[in-house]
């Protein structure tokens, strides 16, 4: 195994979640100054979901041209120019094109780094390593909204620090090896509904993970201003969710180079759906914090579980392919979660966010129960 690639491509991938941890929080209690409302907060949180799907269908074609580690890097580069894009123009239309843009590029940044990954590490490791990755991702998002304690929210110095981290993550690929190779006629996006009809289980987890990231890292900070805490508690119970999810993912990891994974899976969907109706009724109290935890890790391990079940199955074009459905359905989360929530906080709860997650949880409960839910899948047509 080559491990050196292995630590390059998880730190570029890494680098990419601190610098989303950063800039997502601070643009979104950005609009909140400026008076937008939880609607119009919750859109601009949705509009990289219409990226993520174009760049689904984009990876393939690109990383055939240009090979998988130039696409990745490529894609690095246009992320940093969005963020650059998003700081020296204010306007809600224009951050609203570059925001799509941006879900575009880190769209092929995760489908080809998450390939790349899986397709180094050995099955017998597969779990520590895949979790292991889950881990630090994790935790440079958690460092995120940290960092931008740190720096402040009223200046720009998150914004740059984002764009440099994005910078960086190109440079450290240079010459690495074992990327997957993808043929110039794959079609990685096709063969979506198989994919979800042969695993709806594995497709709803990913469509309810992705809306659960987008809510935390951008209406969830709305909701607890709403609930009268201050700006920087905030911003520690978002990094308390972080944390959580980083926490459990080595166990998780280590149990499933151990246990049934689908066993594991169900387990986590249980404690989400759990942690999501607890999370008004101690809202204001001193069991909020290790909650705030359990709700982060319980929806981290369905990601992470859900990489690991598919990483077992697939190589290079199948590997891709596969993930590239996957980022489908991350972006049908993306747009769904927060539009949904956004509204629902507006016009009929104030609690719709956590209401939203529970719904989701039940639903992704009794697809995983099902015995076909989980069953082991052929890998997608390429077209």
């Amino acid at each position: 195994m080559q491990w050196m690639t292995y630590g390059a491509v998880t730190s570029a991938v890494v680098l990419v979640g601190l610098a989303v941890g950063v800039s997502l929080p601070l643009l979104s209690l950005r609009l909140a100054a400026w008076g937008y409302g939880p609607f119009a907060i919750g859109l601009m949180a949705a509009m990289p979901a219409v990226g993520i799907l174009l760049g689904a269908r984009l990876t393939g074609p690109l990383a055939s041209r240009t090979g998988s580690r130039a696409a990745l890097q490529l894609c690095l580069l246009v992320s940093a120019l969005s963020l650059l894009g998003v700081l020296l123009f204010q306007s809600y239309g224009l951050w609203l094109l570059l925001r799509l843009l941006l879900g575009l590029a880190l769209t092929i940044v995760f489908v080809l780094g998450e390939s790349w990954i899986n397709q180094l590490v050995v099955d017998a490791w597969r779990g520590r390593l895949v979790a292991l990755y889950g881990t630090a991702f994790a935790v440079s998002q958690l460092s995120g909204p940290l960092l931008l304690g740190v720096l402040g929210s009223e200046g720009d110095g998150g914004f740059w620090v984002a764009i440099g981290l994005l910078l960086l993550g190109p440079l450290l690929l240079i010459g690495r090896e074992g990327a997957p190779q993808v043929e110039r006629q794959a079609m990685v996006a096709s063969g979506l509904l198989t994919f979800c009809r042969a695993q709806p289980a594995i497709a709803w987890a990913m469509v309810l993970f992705a809306a659960f990231e987008a809510l935390i890292l951008t209406l969830l900070p709305v909701y607890l201003l709403q609930e009268a805490f201050p700006q920087p508690r905030v911003l520690q119970m978002t990094s308390a969710v972080v944390v959580g999810n980083a926490l459990l993912q080595l166990p998780i990891g280590l149990l499933a180079d151990r246990l049934p994974r689908i066993a594991l899976f169900r387990a986590c969907t249980a404690l989400l759906l759990l942690s999501s109706l607890a999370l008004p009724l101690l809202l204001h109290t001193p069991l909020i914090w290790p909650l705030l935890l359990l709700f982060g890790a319980s929806a981290g391990g369905l990601y992470t579980l859900a990489l690991i079940l598919i990483g077992e199955r697939y190589r290079d074009d199948a590997l891709v392919r596969a993930n590239a459905h996957i980022a489908q359905l991350w972006g049908l989360g993306c747009l769904l979660g927060p539009l949904l929530s956004g509204a629902g906080s507006q016009w009929l709860s104030g609690h719709a966010l956590p209401g939203s997650m529970a719904l989701g949880a039940l639903m992704l409960l009794l697809l995983a129960a099902r015995p076909q839910g989980l069953a082991r899948y052929p890998a997608p047509p390429p077209h």
